[in-house]
């Protein structure tokens, strides 16, 4: 014997009925509780799904947002061949003294400096 879908549904609403004529309020309240935040995390998920993914973007290091440093954009050492951002680690570990200052990458590259390899975005 096969039941339907409608007398299944039924069933389950009566026997619903009865233990909330049983039980009274009591169970209502939780009850309720539990549905609001199923329905409320259900929610939150889809709409996660609908949003675009974040796109991770490559900043710049030449940026009108970043504080521009008093003696030049890049630096380099009056002993070495490469320049660096000042945040870099290399600019980080000179001695004031043997800095040299540009202002852009291209007056470091006609002064015979080539970027530095551990300097994130430089090219």
């Amino acid at each position: 014997m096969k039941v339907s879908i409608k007398q299944r549904i039924s069933t389950i609403v009566n026997s619903l009925r009865e233990r909330l004529d049983v039980h009274g309020h009591d169970i209502l309240i939780p009850l309720l509780i539990v549905l609001v935040g199923v329905v409320n995390f259900s929610l939150g998920r889809l709409s996660r799904l609908s949003e675009p993914p974040p796109v991770l973007m490559r900043m710049s290091p030449v940026s009108t947002d970043i504080p521009r440093i008093p003696g030049g954009l890049v630096v380099g050492s009056r002993s070495g061949s490469v320049y660096h951002f000042p945040w870099c680690p290399g600019a980080e570990t000179m001695k004031e003294s043997n800095k040299v200052w540009f202002k852009d990458e291209e007056a470091a590259r006609k002064a015979g400096y080539s970027p530095a390899k551990n300097c994130p975005g430089l090219e």
